[in-house]
């Protein structure tokens, strides 16, 4: 992904700052403009008087350096990696917290228990994750040809498609490891899954590159960012692993480093060591849900950020590039960060409550039938979809997978609005097929249950 062009900073080195020059600016100028805006230089420089833009810019840092926070990981360059939490950020931080401490129910304000909100959202919302993530990384399949590549469990076409399918892998198992240290081993894992079946850039799934031919250009296809040595890769991670796998709670005097922050410096360390050829991108974002979800912070099994990164590729190239371009200081990629996760959940609220909307529609409708006890809740969902697409064929495997359950209660599902005369069951070869017939509504509204006494048992979802 090319980066924009972006002007270096100017060195700021607090034990040259003359204070004769910065002082009278201490004052005016905060560490943010008045909006709550961390400003690089490229930015800084056009909204202040031009030939006192130096002085105010040592001023400014002077105030950021007295907030700075260092950490246990050196650039390329030996220098150590910093940030700062400025008011703008801090606010961010809380809504996130605040939102991530809720549940799924609430978040949509819906009033279905939240056990079968998730059963009904989850793999769906990780689908949505997996197929942003890919297109980010330039993967042209539709959205509609993906996500029906996901729920029928087939096999993907072309290399666009199985991009899409590694990063559902992906994040399934950045799920499944997330009570494991984090190991190279771990972290080669990912990148496996995630590049498996690819050829982009000669990578070697699960394999560190081994030559320096690797860089990012900017959009005049200029060099806009070298990473370290391939030489350097396994130490370097080693020592992000070790910070990674650090207690950083804050208790029993520990040095306290948010959750949320630390798991964006684990994405930026991933881009900026770019230890493989292709896929870092999709590997550090696993590694950024991976991490969350090791916090419990469990409604970010159901936020895609990626989506949400490839409809702004511009702001999250420069948020690499200002931190690269000021001496390390992270707060550019995690000021970004923070504000992509909040609308992140903003878009969460809005799906949920749409999903939410269009379900009580359903429920509404077979509230006036005698099939509304009979029914379970990913039931009527799949009643929902079968009135909006009639004639559109339902398997099992694509049921298990759409709302996370297992076969034989997909299939027990499926058999269920068969015995009601609501869908219709059809073989091709030994596969069984469910098909939702065009008359659908009119049957939900005429006809009556036909299922005999203890004939089947709904199982929960």
């Amino acid at each position: 992904m090319a980066k924009p062009s972006v002007e270096r900073a100017p060195k700021f080195d607090p034990a040259k700052i003359d204070f004769e020059k910065i002082g009278k600016y201490l004052g005016q100028y905060d560490i943010t403009d008045a909006k709550g805006n961390y400003l690089h230089w490229d930015k800084f420089k056009w909204r202040v008087p031009r030939a006192e833009a130096t002085d105010i810019w040592y001023a400014v840092k002077f105030k950021r350096y007295m907030q700075m926070k260092p950490l246990a990981l050196l650039s390329d360059g030996k220098e150590v990696f910093t940030y700062c939490i400025p008011h703008s950020v801090d606010s961010k931080l809380h809504r996130i917290v605040k939102l991530a401490g809720g549940s799924v129910a609430s978040i949509a304000g819906s009033k279905a228990p939240d056990s079968l909100q998730s059963k009904f959202l989850v793999s769906s919302l990780i689908m949505e994750e997996a197929i942003s993530s890919a297109q980010l990384e330039g993967a042209s399949t539709t959205r509609e040809v993906a996500k029906k590549m996901l729920e029928e469990d087939r096999a993907p076409l072309d290399e666009d498609e199985r991009m899409i399918l590694n990063n559902y892998l992906l994040l399934k198992h950045a799920e499944h490891t997330r009570d494991d240290p984090l190991t190279l081993d771990l972290i080669l894992d990912f990148h496996r899954i995630a590049t498996q079946g690819t050829t982009e850039n000669n990578v070697i799934p699960g394999a560190f590159r081994e030559s320096n031919d690797i860089y990012v250009a900017d959009n005049d296809n200029e060099i806009a960012y070298q990473p370290p040595s391939f030489e350097k890769i396994p130490e370097r991670l080693s020592a992000l692993c070790g910070f990674a796998n650090e207690d950083h709670s804050g208790d029993d005097g520990c040095e306290f480093i948010h959750p949320v922050i630390k798991a964006i410096i684990l994405h930026f360390m991933i881009g900026y060591e770019h230890p493989f050829r292709d896929g870092n991108g999709r590997t550090a974002r696993a590694l950024f849900y991976w991490y969350m979800l090791k916090c419990d912070y469990e409604l970010f099994r159901y936020v895609s950020i990626s989506k949400l990164l490839k409809d702004n590729p511009k702001g999250y190239g420069l948020s690499y590039l200002y931190t690269e371009k000021d001496q390390n200081d992270l707060t550019y990629f995690i000021d970004f960060q923070v504000e992509i996760i909040l609308k992140a959940f903003e878009e969460l609220q809005t799906y949920l409550e749409s999903r939410s909307n269009e379900f009580q529609q359903v429920v509404k409708l077979l509230e006036t039938t005698k099939y509304n006890s009979l029914l379970n809740f990913i039931q009527k969902d799949l009643v929902k979809k079968g009135a909006k697409e009639p004639g559109r064929i339902f398997t099992v495997k694509e049921i298990s997978s759409s709302y996370d359950v297992s076969e034989n209660t997909a299939r027990t599902h499926l058999n269920g609005l068969c015995d009601l005369k609501l869908f219709m069951n059809t073989k091709d070869g030994r596969k069984n097929l469910y098909l939702s017939p065009s008359d659908l509504v009119e049957r939900l509204t005429k006809k009556k249950p036909t299922q005999k006494a203890g004939k089947f048992e709904f199982l929960p979802g």
